[in-house]
C-alpha cells in the first residue's frame, strides 16, 4: 500500500486524474499495455500469443509487414531476434515491381518466431539494489545480448551487422556489441558496476591498451 499511496501523492500533486473504474487494486497480476506484469516477472499477453499462434503464412508484403510489427513488439522476450526475423526482411527491402517469393527461409524464420514468442520467457523486473550482468556474443551476421540479474533475463537485444560492422573482425564485433547493450540499457547501467559475460577473453585487455585504434576509440 506504500507504493499505491506515493503514487495518488505524485498524481495529486501534479493534477493528474485516474479513471476508477479502469483501476485494479490487490492484484497477483495485470495486463498492461500488451504486457502480463506480475510479482514473477514480465509475460507476452496470452491475446497476443494466441493471435501468433492463429497467424497465418503472409500471402503478400503487407501481411509480413503487419506480423513483423507485432512479432518486433516482443522483441526484448527473444533471443537474436534479429537474426530469425532477417529472412522476413529481406521481403520488406525489395522493390515494389519485385514479385513476392514466400520461400523456405521465410517460412523456417515464420515458425521459428511464432514459436519463440508463444514459448517466451518470464522477464525479471529489474532490482535496482542488485547487481545487472550483460551476456553478450557477436556472429557473422549479427550480434546478442541479455540483460540478466541472479541468472534470470530482464531482456534481449539483437541487432543485424550491415556495411563496414559486417566486416569487422571478432574482437571489433564484440566490442560493438558491448557499447551498443550500453547505449540501449543506459538506464540501467549508468548509475553503477555491473558485470559482462563473454566468451572473448581477448576483450579483457581492452583498459590496459597503450594506444586505441580509431575505431575502438570512437
Amino acid at each position: 500500500l506504500g507504493h499505491l499511496r506515493e503514487v495518488l501523492i505524485i498524481f495529486r500533486d501534479n493534477h493528474l486524474y485516474a479513471n476508477f473504474e479502469k483501476c485494479t487494486f490487490c492484484q497477483n497480476q495485470v495486463n498492461f499495455l500488451g504486457f502480463i506484469v506480475g510479482k514473477e516477472g514480465v509475460l507476452v499477453d496470452l491475446e497476443k500469443i494466441k493471435a501468433i499462434q492463429d497467424w497465418p503464412t503472409p500471402k503478400s508484403v503487407g501481411e509480413v509487414r503487419s506480423f513483423h510489427g507485432l512479432a518486433s513488439f516482443y522483441r526484448r522476450f527473444v533471443k537474436d531476434f534479429s537474426t530469425l526475423v532477417s529472412p522476413l526482411m529481406s521481403l520488406l527491402n525489395v522493390k515494389k515491381d519485385v514479385p513476392f517469393i514466400w520461400g523456405e527461409a521465410q517460412e523456417s524464420a515464420f515458425q521459428a518466431l511464432k514459436e519463440k514468442i508463444t514459448n517466451a520467457p518470464i522477464l525479471a523486473l529489474p532490482n535496482f539494489a542488485q547487481t545487472f550482468e550483460l551476456e553478450y556474443d557477436a556472429s557473422g551476421f549479427g550480434i546478442g545480448v541479455v540483460l540478466l540479474q541472479e541468472g534470470h533475463p530482464i531482456a534481449y537485444f539483437s541487432e543485424k551487422l550491415h556495411g563496414a560492422t559486417l566486416n569487422y573482425p571478432t574482437y571489433d564485433k564484440e566490442l560493438y556489441a558491448f557499447i551498443r547493450s550500453l547505449q540501449v540499457w543506459e538506464h540501467y547501467l549508468v548509475t553503477k558496476e555491473f558485470i559482462i559475460h563473454t566468451d572473448h577473453d581477448s576483450l579483457k585487455y581492452i583498459r590496459g591498451q597503450g594506444k586505441l585504434n580509431k575505431r575502438h576509440a570512437k
